[in-house]
């Protein structure tokens, strides 16, 4: 074995990515995707995979070539054959191969990409989503609107409405729309979402977990926000339902209930429609109630009203009476069990993040991570009893790779709170010693730093390069009740910096290797938020920073940002109603007071937070005379995906934090005689 080396971003680079596992109908075998890395293409390579659970010890076998990039494997209802989607020739079509082995063979052969899709019951039908012209009712429609825009020359584009660009791309004016074929291709697809102005499922992230059919395959049931003019600043999701055979328009189900309603789930009896519901119309990190609807009546009660935790995606076992379900929960990403009947909650599997799961007869397959592994497969009957990791796709390059230890550690936080967080000293700490830290604050802000094994901020990464970890899951951080999450809106500048600044205090007190007077801060999107505004208010203590894709002025922000309900909520209305509440916590208006280096990283596919933003809080460094650089990857988005780019953006970081941490430390002047004099900690 080769000597061990500390966790690098080569390493994370390179990890393979085990996701999306469904179990046959007998559970005997799990198909699933990896995700392995192109380095000289520079991109990600999908292909599905088998795996027999009946034969212990079995290996698991590739099902597609990787050329193909295959992903979203599923079964046939009687276990003989895997599906799954496939490129080739610029055509992302349905494919099927034999689970007993033998050549994969194209499907379907549309004139549009399939997107997403789910079989039939019987097996014999396809339901599937592709992206259509809004004024289109056929698949051929789109293909000869978008064969003829070829041909033209100009390149403007006109629009009426928001959005007029959403998470990474600007709008073409077409939609994800549900259509319905038989798999022998007799008859021709029929469009299921007529008269339904809206994406399903939605963008940028949705997937077929949002449309179901019934036991019968007589009915579809899908989840949509309605655009019309309002979809930018609207979470009205509701629950439809519409005949499988597209004799009639599809119905809403839930229209009296204004906020987030979607994710269905038929019973098996096909009685009893199970979905997913928030409360709190235009806020998207409500809490996910667990809904019931008794669909002769119309009549709907929430299974779980007692417990504080937000569901998501629901899974059924094979008696009716559990649902299962994932949830963030006190820094973990749990597999939780729920009577039906009673709504009583039980944790199935706690440790670490799982990241996916399906449930067969007596059977759940979870695809599961933590700090110091990568997603793998793991095993366990539907009452939580013996787990068994049934693959280990990463062993050889775990094998010479030397990892921190994270130590969880609490404090009282703002208003008194409990707040969690986690320290994690370098790589070949030595007793006595103190290092430099990485204060990482982490983004949402409706999000966390779970135990989990992150493809782009995992702590590893600076553990391995010589720095002490620190985290706070700050007030507005998710799995600590929704009272801790909701915090945070419209207290973006105090209740979490008062626990980031406490939990500063308390990490420094328990870890004494911890150097408190050499340390950066960094985050991403909302963390970048953060940096900014301890650029401004909170300064003392640090180095340097190091913000990533972050909010530097919240009023433009408002204007500029892709989707306005997120700012509308977190900022109690619009800009122009509530300009007091925008500048409130404006980093931009604490420019005078900046006096810490600052590496800015934005991405130009940012739509979420635009570049402008980050150009913005460059143009006041340099202008200001503050060491500063600005990194830019023209090809990303809100997040750096790319194997390469993701490389160069830790080389770039970590360079940033050896240069203004350690015993050589370059002096720094205060770039004026405002500079705030904020204390370490209250």
């Amino acid at each position: 074995m080769a000597a061990q080396h500390p966790f690098d971003a080569h390493d994370l680079a390179m990890m393979d990515r085990v996701s999306d596992p469904h179990l046959a109908p007998n559970g005997g075998e799990v198909a699933f995707t990896v995700r392995s890395t192109d380095w000289d293409a520079n991109k990600g390579i999908t292909s599905v995979w088998l795996l027999d659970l009946s034969r212990k010890g079995a290996a698991p076998r590739r099902v597609t070539d990787p050329k193909l990039n295959a992903s979203s494997p599923a079964f046939s209802p009687d276990g003989k054959t895997v599906y799954f989607l496939a490129t080739e020739n610029e055509s992302t079509q349905l494919w099927s191969a034999p689970v007993a082995g033998g050549v994969p063979a194209q499907v379907t052969h549309l004139p549009l990409d399939v997107d997403n899709y789910r079989l039939s019951p019987d097996g014999k039908s396809l339901l599937f989503s592709a992206q259509m012209f809004e004024d289109c009712q056929t698949l051929e429609c789109t293909r000869e609107r978008l064969d003829a825009q070829k041909k033209v020359k100009a390149t403007g584009r006109l629009y009426h409405r928001l959005f007029v660009r959403h998470w990474d791309e600007w709008s073409d004016h077409r939609r994800g729309q549900l259509f319905v074929m038989p798999l022998d291709g007799a008859s021709r697809p029929v469009l299921l979402t007529k008269g339904i102005d809206g994406d399903v499922p939605s963008k940028p992230d949705g997937s077929n977990a949002e449309y179901a059919w019934s036991p019968d395959g007589k009915t579809v049931y899908f989840d949509v926000r309605i655009a019309g003019k309002t979809e930018p600043w609207s979470t009205n999701f509701d629950v439809y339902s519409v005949p499988a055979d597209g004799s009639a328009l599809p119905r809403n189900l839930t229209a009296a209930n204004k906020a987030w309603d979607a994710f269905p789930l038929p019973s098996h009896d096909g009685k009893t429609l199970y979905y997913l519901a928030m409360k709190v119309p235009g806020f998207e990190a409500d809490r996910f109630g667990i809904m019931a609807m008794d669909l002769a009546t119309g009549a709907t009660h929430e299974i779980d009203p007692n417990w504080d935790r937000s569901a998501l995606p629901l899974e059924l076992s094979a008696d009716g009476k559990t649902l299962y379900t994932t949830v963030a929960d006190d820094g973990n990403v749990a597999l939780y069990a729920i009577d039906v009947a009673g709504g009583k909650p039980t944790k199935l599997l706690s440790d670490g993040s799982v990241m996916g799961f399906d449930v067969a007869g007596n059977r759940i397959v979870a695809a599961r991570q933590d700090f110091t592994h990568p997603t793998d497969l793991y095993t366990l009957t539907a009452q939580g009893r013996h787990l068994a990791q049934v693959t280990h796709f990463n062993a050889a390059r775990l094998a010479d790779i030397e990892f921190s230890r994270a130590h969880w550690f609490t404090f009282k936080g703002w208003n008194g709170d409990t707040v969690h967080g986690y320290v994690m000293p370098p790589v070949g700490a030595k007793p006595g010693k103190k290092y430099p830290v990485a204060f990482l604050i982490h983004g949402g802000p409706q999000g966390a730093w779970p135990d989990e094994f992150h493809y782009r901020w995992n702590p590893q990464t600076y553990a391995g390069a010589g720095f002490a970890v620190v985290a706070i899951n700050f007030h507005g951080s998710v799995g600590y009740g929704q009272a801790f999450t909701d915090a945070i809106s419209q207290h973006w500048g105090d209740r979490p910096l008062e626990d980031l600044q406490k939990g500063w205090a308390a990490a420094l007190k328990q870890f004494p290797y911890l150097d408190g007077h050499d340390a950066c801060a960094l985050g991403a999107s909302y963390g970048g938020y953060m940096v900014y505004w301890m650029a401004g208010v909170w300064n003392q203590p640090w180095k340097c920073f190091v913000d990533h894709d972050g909010v530097f002025d919240a009023r433009m922000m408002y204007y500029a940002t892709d989707e306005l309900w997120f700012e509308e909520h977190e900022n109690g209305g619009t800009q122009w109603e509530h300009p007091e509440n925008y500048e409130k916590f404006n980093p931009l208006d604490h420019v005078k007071d900046w006096r810490v280096p600052m590496l800015v990283v934005h991405d130009s596919r940012d739509y979420r937070i635009p570049e402008s933003q980050g150009l913005g809080a460059f143009t006041a460094l340099q202008r200001r005379g503050i060491p500063s650089e600005f990194l830019n990857f023209p090809d990303e988005n809100h997040l750096v995906l790319k194997p390469q780019n993701s490389v160069e953006w830790h080389e770039t970081v970590l360079a940033w934090l050896k240069k203004w941490t350690g015993p050589e430390t370059p002096a720094v002047a205060p770039a004026s005689s405002t500079t705030a004099e904020t204390p370490d900690a209250p």
